[in-house]
């Protein structure tokens, strides 16, 4: 077991920032619509985990083996944080409530509150000041946030509750992550790696106690899960996410997640059959223009 020594790397270019940030939306919004796709088969929430996580730990196992998975200089409750925060935790209780509400408010409550989150935590625990700009840009993210809920709660029924509790606070786990990698010293793809490992190992131990369906699952539901999960949610999202963590900070990469409600939405329409109307098209348009102030686009100086 080889130890690395974990510095600061240089930063990465602020474009490829931006690039890795928009990646990482697109393919999350892809994801929700794969997830809540699966509430109607077989596979259950521990064989996703599985998918979402043994598809990366096997192809990033040389850098995993390599830093050793419990590395010397990385503290523990950073590696605990993160695996908390985008590992085996924060996916079963996504997963779970995504699978009991629907897809355009999947995307409000997650999406929409992890910018929101991170950028709480970066104020009251680690004395982050965002500009006028950047916080114009949170207000708005907020309003475009509550008109889409509002919308949703109108039509939902009981039986969705559950994943209004637990979508926030999954996206709190989110933020959680995001503060903890920008301070582990770790590269994108040693980040990556670790969490998935990590997470693979749980969802073993789970599958060993509570079973698994894979076994009886379709050839062609594993393979959708296969590339959505594993290939561009538990492992393109997760690299490109580290890469504009890296470039941008955490409060600015979590930003961009706001867009994931507005493509969600219309994926659920064009998908799933959801209905798109006024409500929904302003709050899209007020969520965007949070993002681009919040991002820190039009401040006149950067956090």
């Amino acid at each position: 077991m080889v130890a690395l020594t974990f510095d600061r790397r240089a930063p990465t270019p602020a474009a490829a920032g931006y690039a890795g940030a928009f990646v990482t939306v697109l393919i999350w919004a892809t994801w929700i619509l794969a997830t809540r796709h699966t509430a109607a088969t077989t596979l259950g929430t521990i064989d996703l985990g599985l998918i979402r996580y043994g598809i990366p730990a096997l192809v990033l196992a040389p850098v995993w083996l390599k830093t050793g998975l419990l590395p010397k200089k990385l503290p523990m409750t950073l590696l605990a944080l993160m695996v908390a925060g985008s590992g085996a935790p924060f996916f079963q209780v996504a997963a779970f409530a995504i699978h009991a509400t629907p897809a355009s408010s999947v995307g409000i409550l997650l999406g929409g509150s992890m910018p929101l989150a991170t950028a709480i935590i970066g104020v009251a625990m680690l004395r982050e000041r965002p500009d006028r700009m950047r916080l114009i840009g949170f207000t708005a993210i907020i309003v475009g946030v509550a008109i889409l809920l509002a919308r949703s709660l109108a039509a939902s029924n009981a039986s969705t509750w559950m994943g209004y509790v637990l979508l926030p606070a999954a996206a709190t786990l989110w933020a959680v992550y995001t503060h903890a990698f920008r301070r582990s010293g770790l590269s994108a793809v040693e980040g990556s790696a670790l969490i998935a490992a990590w997470s693979f190992f749980i969802h073993v131990v789970l599958a060993l106690i509570f079973g698994s369906t894979l076994p009886g699952v379709p050839v062609h539901e594993i393979g959708l899960q296969v590339m959505s999960q594993g290939i561009l949610s538990g492992l393109a999202a997760t690299l490109a996410y580290g890469f504009a963590v890296r470039s941008l900070g955490g409060t600015q990469a979590a930003a961009f997640t706001a867009l994931t409600p507005v493509l969600a939405m219309i994926g659920g329409a064009v998908l799933l059959g959801e209905t798109i109307g006024p409500f929904e098209i302003t709050a899209a348009a007020v969520t965007a223009s949070g993002v681009a102030l919040s991002t820190g686009i039009l401040s006149a100086r950067r956090n």
